[in-house]
């Protein structure tokens, strides 16, 4: 027996699913829109080495990847950013820097299942190339936000967790961290909400770290305020940076949804700036969104350091946190007609009508089931439509059909000519 389940890990989407998905895209795309972002999309397999040359990262360990019939090592995209780093290098001469682009990709990754964790997810990419000014982050941290308004939630109901990958990187030279050490380190750090201390204390001297410097680092990360933890370390630069950023966000209006939050790191080791996750205030859900600076991604390809900041939103989190909070929008099919023979002889007659009516620019259903008048309008009442236009013998002979309000359940006879040059 064939297994009829869909695949561990993958979905389907039944009709009332999917105007759900379709509410969430609408609105992904009309704010990037509204904000000056350009959609772009990239085919779902890329060369394995796109996603592997990025050492430390668990991305590698998740790749459903395979070998075509040509030789080549290929993968189905665990995300979208090396993509478009690859489209960015392959057109750079071509295009006018900064570029503001999205995306609305299907994403897979062969990982262990969790709430809202999924082998396959939708997730929004929105991104600013060209632009070194944390103007670019403030423009899209603004994106995300109004995404966010425009879905229902306010910042009662989410903030925006921000840190900077160079006060992480400053805290571990303080405490003579190498260098070369330090993407491993922040791999290890990103699992801090996931896994106890002690435990996460184990990792850090399996990779070398002593006793002494993973008690100095979980004492720096006790530190909540940006001031004081400013006043404990030799280079600021990333303090900085991101007190002027937030300072750009209260002016724009957006204050109320930023929080700094020292132990959010992102586990990609692309990263070179500030890092950021968008989650309930008291975190009870994985992250909604995640993103950040990554100037340095496109060099490790080959190409130039081009500045680079942006975020992936995937659909799963987002759709469980509006379900929980019971704000899911009520989205019934919608029809403005369906229209109803009820013999067999009225079926080119009821298709000649749909046919205008469509053109004309209605919805229009046929419900061709020839079934009792009862059972009919039953049906013609769930399917959403506004009106049935019956098709009756005596009506007919008379070039007229018969016009239902399946709202008010009136009726009247109309024309069909009458119907069809002006609608009813």
């Amino acid at each position: 027996m064939i297994d009829l389940q869909p695949v561990k890990g993958t979905r389907d989407f039944f009709p009332d699913e999917m105007r759900l998905r379709n509410w969430l895209f609408e609105v992904w795309r009309n704010v990037s829109v509204q904000a000056g972002f350009e959609e772009y999309d990239t085919c779902v397999l890329e060369h394995e080495e796109l996603y592997i040359r990025k050492a430390g990262d668990e991305i590698s360990k998740q790749l459903y990847s395979f070998e075509d019939k040509g030789g080549r090592r290929l993968s189905l995209r665990p995300e979208m950013t090396p993509s478009l780093a690859r489209l960015v290098l392959q057109h750079k001469k071509s295009l006018s820097f900064p570029i503001k682009w999205f995306s609305m990709p299907q994403c897979f990754r062969y990982e262990r299942m969790t709430k809202g964790r999924r082998r396959e997810h939708f997730q929004w990419n929105a991104d600013i190339i060209g632009q070194a000014d944390i103007v670019a982050e403030a423009e899209i941290l603004m994106l995300l936000i109004s995404a966010c308004e425009l879905m229902g939630l306010s910042a009662k109901e989410i903030r925006v967790f921000i840190n900077d990958r160079r006060i992480l990187n400053s805290i571990l030279n303080q405490i003579s961290v190498p260098h070369e050490m330090h993407s491993e380190v922040l791999v290890i750090m990103d699992k801090r909400d996931k896994i106890s201390i002690e435990a996460l204390s184990k990792l850090l001297q399996d990779i070398g770290m002593s006793t002494t410097q993973v008690d100095q680092l979980n004492e720096y990360l006790l530190k909540s305020d940006l001031i004081e933890l400013k006043k404990n370390l030799n280079d600021t630069q990333g303090i900085d940076e991101l007190q002027n950023l937030m300072e750009m966000m209260e002016k724009a209006g957006f204050s109320d949804y930023l929080q700094f939050d020292i132990s959010i790191v992102r586990g990609l080791s692309y990263y070179t700036g500030a890092v950021f996750e968008v989650n309930s205030p008291a975190k009870q859900h994985r992250a909604i969104c995640g993103g950040g600076r990554y100037d340095s991604l496109l060099s490790t390809y080959g190409g130039e350091i081009v500045p680079a900041v942006g975020f992936g939103f995937g659909d799963v989190v987002v759709l469980d946190v509006l379900k929980d909070l019971e704000r899911f929008p009520e989205l019934p099919r919608k029809l403005d007609y369906t229209i109803i023979p009820f013999a067999r002889e009225q079926v080119g007659t009821a298709l000649n009508i749909a046919a205008i009516l469509r053109k004309n620019g209605s919805t229009v259903d046929c419900n061709f089931s020839m079934k009792k008048m009862k059972k009919t309008l039953q049906q013609a009442g769930e399917s959403g439509a506004a009106k049935a236009i019956l098709l009756f013998p005596d009506e007919l002979t008379e070039n007229k059909v018969v016009i239902r309000d399946l709202r008010l359940h009136e009726q009247k006879p109309i024309k069909i000519t009458d119907l069809l040059s002006s609608g009813e």
